[in-house]
């Protein structure tokens, strides 16, 4: 047997856990969930939420095979996932994604007379931009006339977040971010107009939630409610209900600053396509499994590098007007390419219990590659990041990449300085191929342009 170890953020389930050992992802199932799992698996349901694709796919292994089989009745492996991400860093598209798909499991498990057990949004992860539930122990057989207990995770985790960003035009992320159970219904009524609780979903779901909460903590939960019924066909109208509203959400049309930088850019159409093969020759030449994107926009680069052979990106940018459009292409086009929300300057930090639970940015799956483009002096002129950091904290992400590095002359750069004192002596491009070349070579190198952007293909291995 061999040895592995269990995932920091699988600990709050007391009838399983999680294990990975290199490549191999584990479940321990233990005897307080071992008959939920045998029903589930007995009657189907796990096979068939796998063969519409919602289910990461799973398979028994022996007990006794493995160190993680101690102590449980079964043991399940799972195909590793490329990258974990966590709620506060999906963007409007895939929140609603992932809340239709809780949702459509619940509905269909109720159909088998199943249900699950919690609402969690740690449980959905995606491939590409198609979510996947991950969780198969949260499948149960339904009791019949049971309260849904996941009805205020669900709230907190998904329809919040989503109410935030379609009614209020309020990103929720950092607020979700600081919070990892969520956005509270006691604290989301605070921020409602009037005309909110004309939607029955928000008043009932929310304003209502919110205000037995708030009467709970005044008398010290006396008045809440120990016992209930809720009939099959009522908890079908509830979750149909909460499945239109969220639907139909949407973010509001405001124009953000970044979101067409891909039409309306410092680039010539050459210039573009330079760009696009220089990409592209990088991706062909080291063939990476894992592809960051840094400062994605709206996915031009991450599906030049896919079309050159990267088998999986993953973009991340602060404009969540982009990341729209970059979801939207990720989905028409089916392509392994997953666009996340990032604040380079504040990333996602190792938190929650321990501060294992949730795992910050630099400590997940690194990158093979990385492409850093119209990036760097928005961290550098923007944010007052010293150029040193800035290309170190790039070159730390893959051991490979380009990073493009835009004079002061650029159009966009000028931009960003229009509004304030030029304080970047540093920031010139021979600085810029210097601290390259404290870390890597240069393999190849190219000027978009005469006094223009500079591209650098650096490998650092």
């Amino acid at each position: 047997m061999t040895a592995a170890s269990a995932d920091p953020g699988s600990f709050r389930d007391p009838g399983s856990r999680v294990f990975i050992d290199g490549q191999r992802v584990l479940r321990a199932i233990y005897k307080r969930s071992a008959n939920d799992y045998a029903a589930a698996r007995d009657k189907g349901v796990l096979d068939y939420f796998i063969s519409k694709g919602w289910l990461v796919e799973s398979q028994e292994v022996d007990v006794a095979s493995h160190a993680a089989g101690v102590g449980a009745d079964h043991l399940l492996e799972h195909p590793k996932l490329p990258f974990v991400s966590y709620p506060y860093e999906w963007p409007f598209a895939l929140h609603r994604k992932a809340a239709l798909l809780q949702l459509d499991v619940m509905l269909e498990a109720l159909e088998r007379d199943f249900t699950l057990s919690d609402a969690t949004a740690y449980n959905i992860q995606f491939l590409g931009s198609e979510p996947k539930f991950i969780d198969h122990l949260s499948l149960r057989p339904y009791v019949n006339g049971e309260l849904w207990s996941g009805h205020r995770q669900f709230c907190m985790q998904f329809l919040n977040p989503i109410i935030m960003w379609s009614r209020l035009g309020l990103a929720p992320n950092s607020w979700f971010r600081g919070s990892l159970e969520g956005i509270a219904p006691e604290d989301l009524s605070r921020l409602l107009r009037w005309r909110d609780n004309l939607s029955l979903t928000i008043l009932s779901h929310v304003t209502a939630q919110g205000a037995a909460q708030r009467r709970a903590t005044e008398t010290d939960g006396a008045n809440v409610a120990k016992t209930g019924k809720l009939s099959k066909t009522s908890f079908k109208a509830m979750l149909l209900g909460l499945r239109d509203f969220i639907a139909k959400a949407s973010v509001p049309t405001e124009k953000t600053v970044w979101d067409t930088y891909d039409k309306v850019n410092s680039y010539q159409t050459d210039e573009a396509d330079k760009k696009r093969r220089f990409v592209m020759r990088m991706v062909e030449g080291c063939k990476p499994k894992l592809l960051y994107d840094l400062g994605c926009n709206t996915g031009d680069y991450s599906a030049a590098a896919l079309e050159a052979g990267a088998e999986y990106v993953i973009g991340f940018d602060f404009d969540h007007g982009a990341l729209e459009r970059a979801v939207k292409r990720s989905s028409d086009g089916n392509l392994p390419y997953l666009p996340l929300w990032l604040d380079a300057t504040n990333p996602s930090p190792a938190q929650g219990w321990n501060q294992q639970e949730r795992r910050g940015f630099s400590d997940r799956a690194r990158g093979d590659a990385v492409i850093a483009l119209a990036f760097i002096h928005h961290l550098a002129i923007a944010r007052n990041i010293p150029l040193e950091s800035v290309v170190d904290w790039i070159m730390a992400v893959a051991p490979v990449g380009i990073i493009e590095f835009p004079p002061k002359s650029d159009p966009m750069v000028q931009r960003l300085l229009s509004r304030r004192e030029d304080i970047f002596p540093n920031y010139t491009g021979d600085r810029f191929i210097a601290e390259i070349q404290k870390r890597g070579r240069i393999v190849e190198r190219e000027q978009l342009s005469p006094g223009g952007r500079l591209m650098v293909w650096y490998d650092r291995s």
